[in-house]
This record gives C-alpha cells, sequence and structure tokens, in this order.
C-alpha cells in the first residue's frame, strides 16, 4: 500500500503562486494514477487535477485550467501541484490521492490519501 504525505500549504496573498508536494512511499509510485483533491469549510471535497504513470497525460477540472499544473517525479515519487495567480476562493485543505487505474476524478475512485495540506489565501 502507499502512504502519501503533502507539504508545502500556507498562507498566501491574492495574486500569489504556491506549489505543494505529495511524496508517497510504501509501494511502486509509477504504477498509480495521481491526483489533487481541496475541501473547503462546509463543503465537498472536489478534484483538481490528476496525471498518469508517466505524467505526459493529464487532466483538470475545467475551472483551474491555466492556473493550476500538476506534474510527478517519479525518480523523487513525488507529484506537485503549481497554483498560480491564487485567489481567496482558493482556501482549502489539499490532499493527494492515488489510485490504482487511469484518470479518475471522483473521490471515490481514488483508494488512498494524504492527511492534507492547509492553503489559506488572503485578500
Amino acid at each position: 500500500q502507499v502512504q502519501l504525505v503533502e507539504s508545502g500549504g500556507g498562507l498566501v496573498q491574492a495574486g500569489d503562486s504556491l506549489r505543494l508536494s505529495c511524496a508517497a512511499s510504501g509501494g511502486t509510485f509509477s504504477f498509480y494514477t495521481m491526483g489533487w483533491f481541496r475541501q473547503a469549510p462546509g463543503k465537498e471535497r472536489e478534484f483538481l487535477a490528476a496525471a498518469a504513470w508517466n505524467g505526459e497525460t493529464t487532466y483538470y477540472a475545467d475551472f483551474v485550467k491555466g492556473r493550476f499544473t500538476i506534474s510527478r517525479d517519479n525518480a523523487k515519487n513525488t507529484v506537485y501541484l503549481q497554483m498560480n495567480n491564487m485567489e481567496p476562493e482558493d482556501t482549502a485543505v489539499y490532499y493527494c490521492a492515488a489510485r490504482q487505474g487511469w484518470l479518475a476524478r471522483t473521490t471515490n475512485d481514488y483508494g488512498y490519501w494524504g492527511q492534507g495540506t492547509q492553503v489559506t489565501v488572503s485578500s
């Protein structure tokens, strides 16, 4: 089984950029599709982006296209989420997730989750 640990969250101002990292251990990282989700207070967890095993095929929620970029480094067992031009509405706990299978966008499709990292964007 794979274990996931997110890092890189924090407090930023509107317009700033932030890169989240998610380090995986306990499994063969390249076997997994990796995804990023977020959950704001009082809201459901929502899909942001996913990257296939080789990182060349990616999939984004429409509302993050052009602002967020997912990438992965299989040599480092790490997936990243680069977030640019951040907005107060991006304030949430951000989670990475893993699944054995192709790209997917629902929480039920992912069997492994990190503990989350808080991102707060001030206006």
